[in-house]
Parts: structure tokens; C-alpha cells; sequence
């Protein structure tokens, strides 16, 4: 039996609606249910032959405990007039700024977004986007070169479940979030897709070569498990 893709149902909390995505798993023996720290969204996997109405059932019995594992989610910072947000680990202030046409800028510790203020969320991700794309693309073709391998196509993406990708054709793909960790933890999570060039796997081999790309691997990972979900809650 293959797996089934997830099915996205709502899950009623006092007076908030939760997406929940169900997934049918071939080789779960019971119902579970997470909260993902990175998403907030629930994640409820079911046993064969097991519905997703009693599914939903199991989950509505746990409200208890999803609203104390909500509690423990980092609050959300929404792309919003006065919105305080890290770029590569430095404190930046968003300012609206509707009597100007310049498009979006960064400038001593502010962002400036100016136009309409409908319109302000979508170009504060488009510009951060950017910005991550600026430090991660030329990042992998410095580091490309030193491995000898060359870079395939570049793209960033919103993922929740890895900061990084690397395909055997070596393609590489990063959550453009990273502008929001620090440099060193930005700088790591390129390396290490880098190394993927030439060794897809994680085997002692693999790491002995970002050993050799960055001066501190620990630093950057230790940062990544204990501050990783912060990265989700901007926007």
C-alpha cells in the first residue's frame, strides 16, 4: 500500500480555525497528532482503514493539549507598519512609507516600504526574498568552486521541513526565511547543500567536507534546533 497525500481538513479551537492535514501512513499502527513548530499547522496521521472522520474525532479529544502546545509556538509577527524583523540576525524596523514610489529599501536599521498599504505584505516578501537570494546565490557559486562541482539551478522557497535541498542533477533550493538567522547560520545551511554536490548523503565523508567549507558547523546546527520554528512566524 502506498502513502495517500495529505488532505487538508479545519479543526475548531475556541474561536480559531485550524488547518489540519490528515495523512493516511501504510505502516502506522495508531492515530497521532503533532503540532509542527514551524507551520503551527496540525499534522494528524492515521492507520489503514482508519477514516477521516474518526481522525478528526481523535483530534477534537486532544483539544486540550493542542491549545497548550499552540501556547509554546513563538507569537506571529505579521509584514506590517512597525514590524520589527531580523535581517541576517540585525534588528529592522518596517516603516510605511505611502507618499513615496521608490519601491521597497533597507537603510540603517529600517526597511521603507512605500505605496499603497494593501499592497505592503507582498512587497516586503518580495524584497526580503531577494535579499535572500543576493546572500545565497553567490554564496554557492564561491563554494561551488571550491568543491569543484558546479551549481545547478538556484530556487528559494517557503518550506517548513528543511532550510535546504540539493537533486542528484544539482539543483539546489533554499527557504528564502534563512535572510531572517544569522549570517553564520545562513552561511552553514549553504555549505552544507554545497557538499551535497558531491556527496549526497550525510556520511563521514560529507561532513568532513563542510568541516572544510565553514570554520563552525556546531554553532550554526545547535542554533538551528533551538531557534528554527522563529524563522516561520514573520509573516
Amino acid at each position: 500500500m502506498s502513502r495517500r497525500a495529505p488532505e487538508t481538513q479545519m479543526l475548531r479551537i475556541e474561536d480559531r480555525e485550524l488547518p489540519v492535514d490528515v495523512r493516511t501512513h501504510p505502516t502506522a499502527r495508531r492515530m497521532t497528532l503533532r503540532v509542527d513548530r514551524a507551520s503551527g499547522r496540525l499534522r494528524l496521521t492515521l492507520p489503514p482503514g482508519v477514516g477521516v472522520a474518526e481522525g478528526l474525532q481523535f483530534a477534537e479529544r486532544h483539544r486540550g493539549w493542542v491549545r497548550a502546545r499552540l501556547a509554546e509556538l513563538p507569537d506571529q509577527v505579521p509584514f506590517a507598519d512597525g514590524a520589527r524583523l531580523p535581517i541576517l540576525g540585525d534588528e529592522h524596523e518596517v516603516r510605511h512609507r505611502p507618499e513615496m514610489r521608490a519601491g521597497v529599501w533597507r537603510e540603517a536599521g529600517v526597511i521603507h516600504v512605500s505605496g499603497a498599504g494593501e499592497h505592503l505584505p507582498r512587497r516586503l516578501r518580495d524584497f526580503l526574498r531577494k535579499e535572500a537570494r543576493t546572500e545565497i546565490a553567490p554564496r554557492v557559486r564561491d563554494l561551488a568552486t571550491r568543491v569543484g562541482r558546479p551549481a545547478g539551478r538556484i530556487t528559494l522557497r517557503d518550506t517548513s521541513s528543511r532550510w535546504g535541498s540539493c537533486t542528484a542533477r544539482g539543483d539546489l533550493s533554499f527557504s528564502w526565511r534563512l535572510i531572517f538567522a544569522p549570517e553564520a547560520v545562513l552561511h552553514y545551511v549553504v555549505a552544507h547543500e554545497v557538499a551535497h554536490l558531491v556527496h549526497l548523503n550525510h556520511g563521514p565523508k560529507f561532513w568532513a567536507l563542510v568541516d572544510e567549507l565553514i570554520d563552525d558547523v556546531a554553532g550554526p546546527r545547535r542554533w538551528l534546533r533551538r531557534h528554527g520554528a522563529e524563522l516561520m512566524r514573520y509573516g
